[in-house]
């Protein structure tokens, strides 16, 4: 049994991350396992297999459980999303161990064969090799179709540390290469003890100065001081032999120990080092790092004589030539000036002084400069080349044909080893240009005597330039030289250096010499001569220099200008691009850092940024085969973070160090501690699957660099504390420098300190050591402890308050318990006086109890005791000649866990509120710090617990959550709504609420406006964006902290519903406790709360729809959710009664306002918000345009019958309504939606469940004669197919009808002819026709409304005769008609109308749909080329289109390019010859299509206007009032029907190789309606936009019929998948 169980564990472990369903959480069944066996015994087994190397750290990293939270979640999953052209090289992302990383595509990427390609290790086993990639495998969400992409993605199961690199790319790129990539970085685990983790943020490092330690057997005392305060860490400078400089960092040896460490009886070696190091970790719990240097070695590494191509030299370097020469020169002049040469001449042996700066400067131009003639080195000698040219020119004849001088330019060539005057220039091109026949010339001498002068013109004139440019770097040199030796020797804050002297020359020397040179001519023979190679470039660093180039490399001149600050006791490293170009370097560095990777636990990259990215690159690749946990820091001066972020993410660098010492005051000390780690206190909780976002690079947060002086001597050392205290309050790693805690008051210096560290000493005296009471020490090791309990128990938190100039409050807050840690630090930036004394401070108010003080300590003179100046200035130190010491003069008051009542710093005061404490400061001074626990309030606690119920249930699976008392009542209220119901709880725009009489509109958020929704939708559009970026400033928030207002709306409005109020009872029951938590937590848990509700209510939906959109991937369930935005029971906006003899089911009721039971059916709305109550919000065309795919397809079958039976209750005049208004008011001035209506019950009949019984339902007809008064229910009944027939027989038939009521009545704009309508059909061709140029009877209505434009009453589109897309609508009715009477469902094979001399004529369906296909591409299409059957060729503008209408009033109108003709191919595909269908799709889409719609008129259209605007009161006819409303704007809805079209031809001209572009390119387009629809706050997809996709503002934001078109692409995708197996995404791959 218990094996069995170890191989489910070992089965979990490895197969827990493959999951395709994100929500499958393995960490339950993990627990049990771990809770009912041995730990060890389920590590051996687990690992039992692992490669030795591979660091056996702790069974909790590799599952994950890096974090102690116990409420973490093992399973965290990130999600990345890749877009097409992005490379985030300079963006961070953090991961951790056991964590998965699922890629997901862009909508820049749909529809696309997109590989990735990561080189992130398949398994534990398998060796990291940066250059090997492996292309990950798409998966797709479990349930969801292959066909879209938004359910693919492709997962990393991260098991290594480090940095790895992934890139993607796609067939059919313009851009070689890849097309997108990036980096993620996988922090290492560090361990210690008995194998136990230390987390990043909780490490605390000590730097010590290796040759400080001393001898090897004191080490281990001199350590304990690190260990005795409380570090964890301790970092090591360089461990190697040192260069005669006895710099830390100038190493002369990298393979060898520092000989100071060894004694005349024994010598140290890195083994003894190695044991040390490992009883550090293992006993103590003190982990190490070391510094590696790889940019440079001491001068006098005595392997550069064997290698001096190592380094940058004049032999391999020549470039560097004209530097050296004026490097020999500053030397002279030092060798000068130090022999009193120039006494005389203002310069004397000691400078100091502005006026010995500018003799310097007088000397430089005046008398050095000149010797060395620079700029000769880059010029060519104008004698030799034209003598070399006049002699070539009298051997050959001129050019025939003569190069232009515009086009080719002669220009200097530098000569490679910058030799004298040696430069040279390309002569053939010379010859070409200047050789040449000269009309001025008449003899062959003279000719050539010109031609040899404009040569030589143009040498003097290249030589010039060259000149000119020598001279500005050499300008720049001298203005470097002055400002450095100005610093060093005049500057009140430099070092004033007095004497020159060859060990302090005025300037630092940029390269080492060779030999004995006296004069700059031997320094020049030197740099020319073999042993050139000896001659070597020191290192250093440049002030605001790109870190990314090589400041020693051809094209820069930082040498010459003097721009180095040099290090002149190390030269320059040398490696090239890769280790063939220099193997003893490459393989040399490689076992020096391999040695220290075996020895440490990490590696500080000295100098990182000037060290070569691939160098390093290639060596921590090797330092972590040896150590795959490798810890490594660096410090970085890019001056951006961006470039930073280059560094870590090539580097796998786990923290960049950062330094307090930067901050010029303790507003931007407490600035830096909020930067550098934690989230902000009540910080949203975020799910386990969440996006990965950005990161700040980790901090290693230190409040002294040991490259940086003594705060004691930049600020005061009553600063000490309080700063060490912010920093210990940072939620990062943090650290110091060793002689900080001691109050060391100067700088130990990593070149001039020769002594040593003091060993650690239980003594209380500790005047030969250091002991518990020396400095600081005390407070130090209990901020230490602080900083690691706050990191280890989940204080993750950070707030901070600035409550004066000098005071800064910090809390770390924990999540997972609400307890806070507050401290406050009194900075001292400047010395306080001696007897200064602060008054009042102001006080701290937290919400909660103090539980206790942690700790309080203040640093005081000692002669404090005896009356003396608490802050008087030290005095009289003396740094011992052995030892390095510090300061005697003041001591720590010290008190830790105390209670409040014993606080000498600290009393309680009246808050005026009880849920407030306040605590007042009494005696707080500079250099005091005071820190508290702050635990919430019994009742707030109680609360609390339970709202922590909904974030432990927010986090887990649906499954697993469903037995939860909460959830269990929540899913049982849940269970009994409908979609009406859930429009109630989670839509209804103002308009909407407001029409329901309660009085309630959307909810208004001071400083922000009203949400779009009344319903959770509402609340959840803004959270989405608030809660990744924990953006609790945004007023949302600001809302929620200051009162109830939002938590009461919400349950209270949702009490006004019959079908919602159960769910408003459990709101407020719910959301009860948020009133009684702090108000700071508020957001937090209110999201949680209604995320978790409005999650389990889009399920809800979802599971109410059909298995189409029950197994859709995200984007498909997204747009069925516009089904439940748009209908919805609206009391203004009813239905027309159904006939009460209606077969069951029947429609749901409700009691009006008089106490009637009513019929309660959803009604669809056109658009929000526009189009939402009241008589504009049913209307015909749009409805049965969207029924299909807001009702059919997602399965909301009765609703669509309910529509069907309406609309046909108000048929009249063949016709069903425009706008509906409940029926007794309708319009009937549309000729296209009877024929929408009719395509409707085709596809309801179809797809529907017993489909044709509609056919026989009962309708109660509203009008059964057309001169009928309204009549009520069930007075004339008939079944639906007599509806149907009477509708078709109306159109054959013919009829001229005037609307009833015309006039400004029931239309303002329109004039009397636009009140007579007709229809018919022509006997000829078949055709639908009607309507006249005075009225617009389809989709594109617009009617002129400006008197000032005086376009009122004239309709922009009135697209009379017949309209293609009705012409379709008819033939696709009749076909299947035709077909249904076959079948015997339908009673009716036909027509018949009687003529004028009462004759009847007959047809058939089958031969009215043959008519129309006979005529059909006759009539409509335009061909590519000119048709003699062609009626009006003058009006043709394009070719290999069809018509938008035939036999218009206006016929010009018929040849039109609108984007009609796509839907037709869509209804009655068959009537369309497939190749011209597919070349005038191909003109549609290079003319029309736009980013989210499709133009609504050919841009090249006289009459063309893209961008509507409603509000328009110009006097130009053709955009007053929004004329234009459909002559360009882009309309989404018809979108759809184009890639419906496009797919179903593509198949017919190209087989399945179209079929398979056609699809990828349908992806592509939808890729933006993805990215609105999860974007937009009204989760939906506009009516319309304006020219190239710009946002309209007068557009509906969420349009029915929009939806419902992409909605029917997605479906024609899915069942194209299922029909043929061909390749439709890139999860196949």
């Amino acid at each position: 049994m218990f094996d069995a169980k170890l191989a489910i564990m070992k089965l979990i472990v490895y197969l827990g991350t493959f999951f395709k369903k994100v929500q499958d959480n393995v960490s339950f069944l993990t627990v049990y396992l771990l809770e009912g066996f041995c730990y060890k015994k389920i590590k051996k087994c687990t690992f039992e297999k692992m490669p030795h190397k591979q660091s056996e750290t702790n069974i909790g990293s590799i599952l994950g459980f890096i974090n102690k939270n116990p409420e973490y979640n093992p399973d965290q999953i990130r999600v990345l999303t890749l877009n097409d052209g992005e490379h985030q090289d300079s963006t961070l992302y953090r991961l951790q161990k056991g964590w998965r990383l699922q890629f997901r595509l862009g909508p820049t990427l749909f529809g696309r064969h997109v590989v990735i390609y990561c080189n992130h290790p398949d398994s534990i086993e398998e060796e990291f090799d940066r250059n090997q990639y492996r292309p990950l495998h798409w998966q797709c969400d479990s349930g969801t179709p292959s066909g879209d992409d938004t359910s693919s993605y492709a997962e990393v199961c991260i098991r290594r540390a480090g940095s790895f690199h992934y890139y993607f790319i796609y067939e059919g790129s313009d851009v070689p290469g890849p097309q997108g990539s990036g980096f993620f970085t996988v922090d290492p685990v560090l361990t210690y003890g008995c194998d136990e983790v230390l987390p990043q943020d909780c490490i605390q490092c000590q730097t010590v100065l290796a040759k400080c330690l001393g001898p090897f057997h004191t080490w281990e005392k001199k350590l304990q001081v690190a260990r005795e305060s409380g570090y964890n860490m301790i970092h090591f400078t360089p461990v190697q032999e040192l260069g005669g400089s006895n710099s830390s960092y100038s190493i002369s040896d990298q393979l060898k120990l520092n000989p100071l460490f060894s004694e005349e009886n024994k010598t140290v070696t890195i083994n003894d080092v190695e044991s040390l190091i490992t009883k550090m970790r293992d006993e103590w719990k003190v982990v190490s790092i070391c510094d590696v240097v790889l940019n440079h070695t001491a001068n006098e590494s005595q392997w550069l004589k064997e290698h001096p191509e190592c380094t940058y030299n004049l032999v391999n370097s020549p470039h560097l030539r004209p530097a050296y020469l004026l490097d020999a020169l500053l030397h002279q002049l030092t060798v000068e000036v130090a022999e009193g040469k120039w006494q005389f001449s203002g310069i004397p042996s000691e400078v100091n002084c502005e006026e010995h700066l500018s003799a310097i400067r007088s000397a430089l131009h005046g008398f050095f400069l000149p010797q060395i003639k620079v700029s000769e080195l880059y010029m060519v000698d104008v004698n030799a080349l034209v003598s070399e040219f006049q002699s070539l020119v009298r051997k050959r004849l001129p050019p025939v044909q003569v190069v232009s001088q515009e086009n080719m330019k002669l220009k200097i060539t530098q000569d490679p080893q910058y030799r004298r005057l040696k430069s040279n220039v390309d002569m053939e091109l010379a010859l070409q240009l200047y050789n040449v026949y000269r009309s001025d010339c008449f003899d062959e001498e003279t000719r050539i005597r010109r031609c040899t002068e404009d040569f030589k013109m143009c040498l003097d004139k290249l030589n010039n330039a060259i000149h000119l440019e020598v001279e500005a770097h050499l300008q720049a040199a001298v203005n470097n030289t002055i400002a450095s030796i100005r610093y060093f020797r005049v500057d009140k804050n430099g070092p004033r250096i007095k004497q020159v002297s060859l060990k302090n020359p005025l300037v630092p020397r940029y390269f080492t010499d060779y030999g004995a040179a006296d004069s700059l001519k031997e320094f020049e023979d030197i740099m020319y001569s073999a042993d050139a190679c000896y001659i070597m470039a020191h290192n250093g660093w440049v002030m605001n220099d790109d870190p990314l180039r090589n400041f020693a490399s051809p094209e820069n001149n930082v040498y010459l200008r003097r721009e180095l600050i040099a290090w002149g006791d190390s030269v320059k490293l040398r490696y090239g691009e890769r280790p063939e170009d220099c193997p003893f370097l490459w393989q040399r560095m490689q076992e020096y850092v391999e040695q220290t990777a075996r020895v440490f636990d990490g590696i500080r990259l000295d100098n990182c940024h000037s060290t070569p990215i691939p160098v390093a690159e290639y060596l921590l690749d090797a330092a972590r085969r040896v150590r795959p946990d490798l810890y490594v820091v660096a410090e970085l001066f890019t001056n951006s973070d961006q470039k930073d972020n280059i560094f870590v993410n090539r580097l796998g660098i786990s923290s960049l160090i950062r330094e307090a010492m930067s901050a010029w005051d303790s507003h931007e000390e407490g600035r830096l501690v909020y930067r550098y780690g934690g989230e902000p206190v009540g910080a949203f909780h975020q799910p386990s699957l969440r996006p990965l976002v950005p990161s700040v690079a980790h901090a290693l947060f230190l409040d002294l660099t040991h490259d940086n002086p003594s705060p004691i001597d930049k600020r005061s050392v009553f600063d000490l504390l309080p700063s060490t205290a912010l920093v210990s309050m940072a939620c990062c790693a943090s650290g110091s420098n060793r002689g900080y805690d001691e109050l060391v008051p100067h700088h130990i210096h990593v070149v001039d300190e020769f002594r040593q560290y003091a060993a650690w000493t239980e003594d209380d005296d500790a005047s030969e050591g250091v002991g518990i009471r020396s400095g600081i020490i005390s407070a130090k090791k209990a901020l230490n402890k602080l900083h690691f309990d706050l990191g280890m128990s989940g204080f993750n938190q950070v707030f901070v308050d600035q409550m004066d100039a000098d005071i800064v409050a910090v809390t770390r807050h924990c999540p997972a318990t609400h307890q806070s840690v507050v401290l406050v630090a009194y900075t001292a930036f400047r010395h306080p006086d001696t007897y200064f004394s602060r008054g009042f401070v102001k006080p701290l108010r937290v919400e909660g109890t103090v539980d206790e003080v942690i700790l309080e300590a203040s640093l005081s003179h000692k002669n404090a005791k005896s009356g003396g100046g608490r802050f008087q200035k030290y005095d009289n130190f003396v740094k011992d000649e052995k030892r390095i010491n510090g300061l005697q003069d003041y001591e720590v008051e010290l008190k830790e866990h105390i209670p409040l009542s014993e606080s000498q710093m600290l009393q309680t005061g009246d808050s005026g509120d009880a849920n407030v404490t306040q605590i007042n400061f009494k005696n707080f001074q500079p250099g005091s710090v005071v820190a508290i626990k702050v635990s919430l309030h019994n009742k707030a606690a109680e609360a609390i617990k339970k709202l922590r119920n909904f974030v432990w249930l927010s986090s887990l699976p649906q499954q697993d959550a469903s037995s939860h008392d909460l959830v269990t009542e929540l899913s049982n209220i849940l269970s009994s709504l409908s979609l009406s119901d859930l429009n109630e709880a989670l839509y209804r725009c103002d308009s909407e609420e407001l029409d329901h009489g309660k009085g309630i509109g959307v909810y208004n958020i001071p400083g922000f406006g009203s949400l779009v929704y009344c319903g959770l939708q509402g609340f959840m559009s803004l959270l989405c964006d608030i809660t990744p970026i924990n953006d609790l400033g945004h007023p949302f928030c600001n809302n929620l902290r200051e009162g109830n207002w939002m938590i009461d709306y919400i349950s209270h409005r949702l009490k006004q519903y019959s079908g919602t109020i159960e769910l408003g009872l459990w709101l407020e029951k719910s959301m009860a406790p948020l009133k009684e938590i702090p108000r700071y937590l508020v957001p937090s848990y209110f999201a949680v709360i209604i995320s978790l509700t409005y999650l389990r209510l889009l399920n809800q939906a979802w599971s109410l729809m059909s298995l189409f959109i029950k197994d859709g991937s995200t984007f498909l369930r997204g747009l069925a959710l516009g089904s439940v935005q748009c209908a919805s029971v609206v009391h203004s906006s009813p239905l027309p009664q159904l006939s009460p003899n209606l077969a069951a089911p029947l429609p749901l009721t409700r009691l009006d306002s008089e106490g009637k039971e009513v019929q309660a059916c959803v009604t669809l709305s056109a658009g929000l918000p526009h189009f939402a109550t009241g008589y504009v919000r049913n209307w015909g065309r749009d409805t049965f345009i969207a029924l299909r795919g807001l009702f059919i397809l997602t399965g909301r079958y009765q609703d669509a019958r309910y529509h069907i039976l309406a609309y046909a209750a108000c048929l009249r005049h063949g016709l069903i309504p425009n706008l509906l208004d409940g029926g007794s008011k309708a319009r009937f001035n549309c000729r296209d939606a009877v024929w929408w209506w009719l395509h409707c019950i085709h596809s309801y009949v179809n797809e529907a469940p017993d489909g044709h019984n509609i056919l026989k339902d009962k309708v109660s007809r509203l009008f059964p004669t057309d001169d009928s008064p309204a009549l009520p229910a069930g007075q004339v009944d008939q079944p639906l197919h007599d509806v149907m027939q009477e509708a078709l027989s109306v159109h054959f038939q013919g009829l001229c009808f005037r609307e009833r009521n015309a006039g400004r009545s029931i239309d303002a704009h329109m004039t009397d002819k636009g009140f007579n309508n007709q229809i018919g059909v022509h006997p000829e061709t078949g055709f639908v026709f009607g309507g006249n140029s005075y009225n617009c009877g389809t989709w594109m209505d617009k009617m002129g409304s400006s008197d000032k434009a005086g376009n009122r009453g004239k309709p922009a589109t009135p697209r009379d005769g017949s309209a293609v897309e009705i012409v379709a609508l008819c033939k696709s009715t009749l076909r299947w008609l035709a077909s249904l009477h076959e079948q015997g469902r339908f009673p009716y094979s036909s027509v018949q109308r009687s003529s004028k001399n009462g004759t009847l004529i007959t047809w058939t369906y089958k031969q009215w749909e043959e008519k129309i296909a006979t005529n059909f591409e006759k009539c409509f299409y335009i061909d590519v080329e000119l048709s003699p059957n062609e009626p009006r060729p003058d009006l043709v503008h394009r070719r290999g289109i069809y018509k938008d209408t035939y036999k218009a009033s206006q016929p010009w109108a018929d040849y039109q390019l609108r984007c009609n003709f796509p839907i037709a191919m869509v209804v009655a595909p068959e009537m369309f010859e497939p190749k011209h269908a597919w070349i005038a799709l191909k003109k549609v889409e290079e003319l029309l299509l736009g980013p989210l719609g499709m133009k609504t008129l050919d841009p090249a259209d006289w009459n063309y206007c893209g961008d509507y605007d409603n509000a328009n009161d110009s006097a130009d006819p053709k955009v007053a009032h929004g004329f234009n409303y459909h002559q360009g704007p882009e309309w989404v809805w018809p979108l759809g029907y184009f890639l419906r079209a496009c797919l179903h031809f593509a198949r017919e001209v190209g087989g399945i190789a179209e079929l398979e572009r056609t699809a990828a390119r349908v992806r592509s387009i939808l890729a933006k309606h993805f990215t609105v629809l999860q974007t937009s706050p009204w989760r939906g997809l506009p009516e319309l936009t304006n020219k190239d996709g710009a946002y309209c503002n007068h557009s509906c934001q969420t349009q029915a019929w929009s939806m419902a078109s992409i909605i029917e692409v997605l479906h024609d995708l899915n069942q194209l998948q299922e029909s043929h197996p061909i390749i439709l995404d890139s999860s196949s791959n």
